[in-house]
């Protein structure tokens, strides 16, 4: 997750945002040497943003439609990475800014609609499974719906984070479960079950965000 401007997000309690403080001081220990070495070779944060957003893609629809979970998960999780060093290298040249926070966040939405989509075309192919496709469809449009939501609100003069399904949470939840089940050979099942929960905690946060914008706007 990129850091300082950078970071799209909001978080509704304290300990979220104790949990999502030490992630980003630990993860940034381990990453700072790969972004510098990043800047020594030339390339800078926005680079670095977008070869990650092309590499999530290319894993993802490359892999995911022929039905390869662990491989794709694997590939798209390295490229992962460079959401994170992005932010760093910009914070190590002093150079973090609302480009950069606009450019990762619009990125992030073809990620996003490449692991979904990648993982739909299997499903919709060789993996014979239309109630997947269904889920996989719903998931990515209520994703886009709770950032679209919070972002619209933002423009407005509102405030709408919070929930129980940021793209983070859903990111690394389809992911580790995709994942497993490609190394486990776990029935296609387990993933199902997780599309509902992401499904239905999806749904969830935009009614929270509606109402947390109607009750801000009942108040004026």
């Amino acid at each position: 997750m990129p850091l300082n401007q950078r970071a799209g997000f909001g978080l509704e309690s304290n300990g979220r945002a104790m949990l999502d403080k030490y992630t980003r001081v630990y993860s940034t220990r381990i990453l700072t040497p790969a972004a510098r070495g990043m800047l020594r070779l030339g390339l800078g944060p926005d680079a670095v943003t977008v070869i990650g957003t092309l590499g999530v893609v290319a894993g993802a629809l490359i892999f995911y439609p022929q039905g390869e979970f662990l491989w794709g998960t694997l590939f798209i999780t390295a490229f992962v990475f460079f959401d994170n060093l992005d932010g760093i290298m910009a914070r190590l040249q002093g150079r973090t800014s609302k480009w950069g926070a606009f450019l990762d966040s619009t990125l992030d939405r073809f990620g996003d609609a490449a692991i979904f989509g990648g993982l739909a075309m299997w499903f919709a192919g060789d993996g014979d499974n239309l109630r997947m496709v269904a889920l996989l469809i719903a998931c990515l449009t209520l994703g886009a719906v709770v950032s679209y939501a919070r972002a619209r609100a933002e423009s407005l003069g509102y405030t709408a984070s919070g929930g129980i399904a940021e793209r983070a949470d859903r990111l690394v939840a389809i992911l580790v479960v995709t994942g497993l089940v490609g190394l486990l050979d776990l029935p296609v099942v387990v993933l199902e079950v997780l599309l509902w929960a992401l499904t239905a905690a999806s749904a969830w946060t935009v009614w929270h965000r509606v109402d947390t914008v109607r009750r801000q706007a009942a108040l004026e």
